[in-house]
C-alpha cells in the first residue's frame, strides 16, 4: 500500500507538470472506487487551473480556483503523467487532461478515491477524511522534543502495541509497516511494548526515528513490493536500505543476532531482539 513516502514521492513528481496548469478535460473510465466518483466532477474541474498541489497523511490535495481535489492511491494506486496520446491500460480509471499532457490514476483494486472538496464547504483542513488525522511528521507540531510530546501524550494509558499505535496514525501520521519496524528498530524499542509504557527518552527517540526513516524513505523514491512507480513508472529503492523489515533470520546489521519477524493485526513486523529488548 502506498504510504507517506509513496504519496510525497508522487506529489513531488506530478507537482511540476500540473501547478498553473488549467484542466481541459476529466474522463472517468470507471468510477467504482472507494467512493464513487462524484457525478458532477467531470464537468466541474474543466477550465480550473491547479493553484497548488499539498498532501495531508496519505492524500493528495490539488487546489483549484473552486475548490480541492482529493486523491489518494488506495492499496495499488499510482499516479502517473503522460501524454494525452498514449493509450488507455487495462486498470486506468480517471484522467485528468491538461491539453496534450494527461495525469492518470491506475488503479487495479479500486480502492483509490477521487473527491471535491468545494471552498464553499469551510477550510480543506476540516473535511471529515483528514480532521481525525494525526500530526504531519515533518511539521513544526512535530519537530524536536515537540514530536516526543505528541507521542508521549497520545500513548498514555494505551494497553495496544506501539507498532499498532503507530500505524493507527492518531497521533502522527504517515508511519506505515515498512516503516513503523524500521523507526522501532532505530528508536530500539520492541514492537510489542505497550504503547501506555513508552517513556519520555524512549517517546524522544521514536520521533526522531520517525522524522529520519520517513526522510531516506522519500529520498529513495519510496518503497516498492509490488505495485507503487513514481510518476514516471520508475519503482522506489528504499527496501534496499531497511535493516529489519523483509530480512528474517538475516544477521543484524548491529548484533549480528537473526532478525524475527512477528505477526500484528495480520501484518508481518520484523525486529531484532537483542537490539530491541522488551
Amino acid at each position: 500500500m502506498p504510504e507517506l513516502p509513496e504519496v510525497e514521492v508522487t506529489r513531488l513528481g506530478i507537482q511540476p507538470h500540473l501547478e498553473g496548469r488549467k484542466v481541459t478535460a476529466m474522463k472517468v473510465i470507471d468510477g467504482r472506487l472507494r467512493w464513487p466518483v462524484p457525478n458532477r466532477l467531470a464537468k466541474t474541474l474543466p477550465g480550473q487551473k491547479v493553484l497548488s498541489i499539498a498532501r495531508r497523511g496519505k492524500y493528495l490535495l490539488l487546489e483549484m480556483e473552486l475548490g480541492y481535489l482529493l486523491l489518494h492511491l488506495g492499496m495499488t494506486g499510482t499516479l502517473r503523467v503522460l501524454p494525452s496520446s498514449d493509450p488507455l491500460k487495462i486498470h486506468d480509471r480517471v484522467t485528468f487532461e491538461f491539453g496534450k499532457m494527461s495525469l492518470r490514476l491506475h488503479d487495479p483494486r479500486k480502492f483509490g478515491a477521487v473527491l471535491w472538496h468545494p471552498k464553499s464547504a469551510g477550510p480543506i483542513e476540516q473535511n471529515p477524511l483528514l480532521l481525525k488525522l494525526g500530526v504531519e511528521p515533518f511539521s513544526s507540531e512535530f519537530s524536536g522534543e515537540l514530536g516526543a510530546a505528541v507521542l508521549y501524550q497520545h500513548s498514555r494509558g494505551r494497553s495496544v502495541a506501539v507498532k499498532q499505535f503507530l500505524l493507527a496514525g492518531q497521533a502522527v501520521v504517515g508511519v506505515g509497516n515498512i516503516y513503523c519496524s524500521e523507526s522501532l528498530f532505530e528508536a530500539g524499542i520492541h514492537p510489542a511494548k505497550a504503547a501506555g509504557k513508552l517513556t519520555r527518552p524512549q517517546c524522544s527517540r521514536l520521533a526522531t526515528s520517525v522524522r529520519m526513516i520517513l526522510k531516506k524513505a522519500i529520498e529513495a523514491g519510496g518503497s516498492s513490493l509490488k505495485d507503487f512507480v513514481n510518476s514516471e513508472g520508475d519503482p522506489g529503492h528504499f527496501m534496499m536500505q531497511t535493516k529489519v523489515y523483509d530480512r528474517k533470520d538475516q544477521p543484524c546489521k548491529v548484533c549480528k543476532l537473526p532478525i524475527k519477524q512477528i505477526v500484528q493485526g495480520q501484518r508481518s513486523t520484523y525486529f531484532c531482539s537483542q537490539c530491541q529488548k522488551r
